[in-house]
């Protein structure tokens, strides 16, 4: 071992005089400690959040959805089909149909005759639903692939958010109210045409709920989409007819360019978008999320600095005699200050093993049993997710490591440029 290192360990870690500098150093290992552990959690905190809700969201929705122009209806195609799954970065692509009712239930145990929401009712193949409500499915049944529906209604999965505000429940029979597929029902409503005429050109049908399915995306999903079967939605209203085709790809981040060549090789009129364009809205709301987390790594990283800085100083005017006895043996300038930033080095290499195992520790805890609870509704999850990445760990270390070399500089060149008469005079 160098003269230089352990004199830097005595100082740091042995005790050698009255004011017990020992428990100074302490003082700045649990500073740094916790500033890496601020730093480390925070990173895993952002990561989470952001890749929880993301994940809800694409499991929610499809990575690419084609469309014909202004939602419009069209004939599903074998043609179409193969263009899009033929893609090499297509896992699987289904089609779909989409229309909106109003869906109106009767609600006796609240004492209220009927209550009216309008919802989107989303038709999908059986294989989309047993994939779907597998995961979300709070209750209900899900029927087996193959098996027919008994003719007493649309088989309906409401989200758990509409359900509570219509007071729906597994078996209970709804009405379906919505515009006749033609055009003419805008015109209807605008004109001055008879109520038969008007009701003539409504879809009426009743529906009866099968399950609930419950995603926590609450505003704008589990209170607005409800799911039943594609074949038994067009069978009612519009045969052979879809809304589009939703697919899923299977490297996420060239998704931008499938849906780019693949809305090509279909040609006019088909247009497609990615569910971040979709629901930018709430991508830009996570973005913003990581953006302030620059914000709170400087400001920690600053506290950590002059904790640093500040506790150096100290040792150095606890050592003043120490630094003088080893001037006038010889020592030369440049290896006292190699003794401080030595010093520096260990005390912060002490810190930022503590510090990682208090935020590895934390963050086991919080994921083993979720005591910090969020409200639902406005963050889509339960409780505080957290994402622990080594590489975090070790980039928040480094990053230590280097800041209080750098600016454990200028208390060492202090120390180095002590007189060694000065020094022990005092």
């Amino acid at each position: 071992m160098k003269p230089e290192f352990y004199i830097a360990r005595r100082f740091a870690f042995k005790q050698r005089s009255a004011s017990k500098p020992t428990f100074i150093v302490m003082v700045a290992v649990i500073g740094i400690a916790v500033g890496t552990a601020a730093l480390i959690l925070t990173l895993s905190i952002v990561k989470g959040f952001a890749g929880s809700v993301e994940n809800k969201l694409i499991s929610f929705s499809s990575h690419i959805q084609i469309r014909h122009p202004e939602d419009q209806l069209f004939q599903e195609r074998r043609s179409d089909f193969a263009k899009i799954s033929n893609h090499a970065n297509v896992s699987s692509a289904t089609p779909f149909l989409e229309k909106n009712f109003v869906l109106r239930s009767r609600n006796a145990v609240k004492g209220e005759s009927y209550r009216s929401k309008p919802v989107v009712i989303k038709g999908i193949n059986e294989q989309q639903q047993q994939v779907f409500l597998k995961k979300f499915l709070k209750s209900g049944s899900l029927l087996p692939v193959g098996e027919k529906v008994k003719n007493e209604g649309i088989a309906l999965y409401a989200g758990q958010t509409l359900a509570e505000n219509l007071g729906l429940s597994v078996g209970g029979k709804v009405m379906l109210i919505g515009l006749g597929s033609n055009s003419s029902g805008a015109k209807l409503i605008a004109g001055n045409k008879s109520i038969v005429d008007l009701f003539s050109s409504l879809d009426l049908e009743v529906g009866v709920i099968r399950g609930i399915y419950d995603t926590g995306l609450q505003e704008g999903f589990d209170d607005y989409v409800v799911i039943a079967d594609l074949k038994q939605l067009q069978q009612r209203f519009n045969p052979l007819m879809i809304s589009g085709y939703d697919a899923n790809v299977r490297q996420l981040a060239q998704v931008r360019n499938t849906v780019k060549e693949v809305t090509a090789s279909l040609g006019f009129p088909f247009y497609g978008f990615t569910v971040f364009e979709r629901y930018a809205n709430l991508f830009e709301w996570l973005k913003l999320q990581k953006n302030i987390t620059p914000l709170l790594i400087v400001t920690i990283t600053i506290v950590a600095v002059f904790n640093i800085i500040s506790t150096l100083l100290v040792l150095i005017i606890e050592k003043t005699r120490e630094i003088g006895m080893l001037s006038a043996l010889g020592l030369e300038p440049g290896k006292i200050s190699t003794v401080f930033m030595a010093q520096a080095l260990l005390i912060a290499l002490a810190g930022i093993a503590a510090g990682n195992i208090l935020a590895l520790s934390l963050s086991l805890f919080e994921l083993h049993f979720h005591l910090i609870t969020l409200p639902e509704k406005s963050y889509f999850i339960k409780y505080v997710p957290l994402l622990i990445d080594p590489l975090d760990y070790a980039m928040v270390s480094i990053a230590v490591i280097a800041l209080t070399l750098l600016f454990a500089f200028i208390p060492a060149r202090i120390a180095a440029s002590l007189k060694p008469g000065t020094a022990l005079g005092n």
